[in-house]
């Protein structure tokens, strides 16, 4: 189990070196579906979309390419943070994350992603704005 985590760490490492290395520095697009029943993450760029489909074959949904967070509402004081379980669905370029519980209406939704997530570029190296940790893409997305 540790050596399959490994294996799909390092994945997502050389995934996000080929990106970083790449001139193309494009965000992946998180957004719900247009029904509000699946989250879709798309505009992946060519390496990443290989590393997705290299993991999808082993098994996509044994992967954190994804992680979907339910917030707390506003008035919600006492309420934590409760991690979304669902599955993946390659589709295309694509990858939907279909969640066993539908998601709510008004509520926020935190969605972090390391796919495409890059290492110090050129720009940054001159410029002193390079972090020592890898930073997932995040988003907040409302139903």
């Amino acid at each position: 189990m540790v050596k399959n985590l490994n294996q799909q760490l390092i994945i997502f490492i050389v995934a996000a070196f080929f990106i970083s290395c790449s001139g193309r520095n494009n965000k992946a697009v998180i957004k719900f579906s247009i029904d509000s029943t699946s989250i879709v993450l798309n505009n992946l760029g060519d390496a990443s979309l290989v590393q997705v489909k290299n993991v999808y074959s082993k098994n996509l949904d044994s992967s954190n390419l994804l992680s979907v967070i339910a917030l707390p509402g506003e008035l919600d004081s006492l309420q934590d943070e409760i991690v979304v379980k669902g599955h993946y669905v390659l589709q295309g370029d694509s990858i939907l994350f279909k969640p066993d519980q539908p998601f709510k209406k008004n509520k926020r939704y935190l969605v972090e992603s390391f796919i495409g997530a890059e290492f110090a570029t050129v720009s940054k190296l001159f410029s002193g704005t390079i972090k020592q940790n890898l930073q997932p893409q995040k988003q907040i997305l409302k139903r």
